[in-house]
């Protein structure tokens, strides 16, 4: 059974960072597309950050490109993202993604077929 456990949110002022990681268990982050997504109140959950199977090639939302950073620990089977320079439109629950449905786009929740519970970020300004 694939299980997707997020950690690392929190508060933090504009122009701060945190680190989110992704603990997976009951698979190989390696051997799947792996992204992190965002939902904020009243507003669709989106894409934020991918990091693809095999290669590691990495894609990022434009809103997010040059702040944050999608990373993974193949030893760990972990994966994580630094976000830096942190604003108040970064508010959201953070969700980690893991799945292989290709005929989707990264930033596609139809691609991923396992999800965790979220983690809570909230930037103040």
């Amino acid at each position: 059974q694939v299980r997707l456990v997020e950690s690392g949110g929190g508060s933090v002022q504009a122009g701060g960072s945190l680190r989110l990681s992704c603990a997976a268990s009951g698979t190989t982050v390696r051997d799947y597309y792996m992204a992190w997504f965002r939902q904020a109140p009243g507003k669709q959950r989106g894409g934020v950050a991918t990091i693809y199977a095999g290669s590691g090639g990495t894609y990022y939302a434009d809103s997010v490109k040059g702040r944050f950073t999608i990373s993974r620990d193949n030893a760990k089977n972990t994966v994580d993202l630094q976000m830096s320079t942190l604003e108040p439109e970064d508010t959201a629950m953070y969700y980690c993604a893991a799945g292989w449905r290709t005929n989707y786009i990264w930033s596609a929740p139809g691609r991923y077929n396992y999800w965790g519970q979220g983690t809570q970020v909230t930037v103040s300004s």
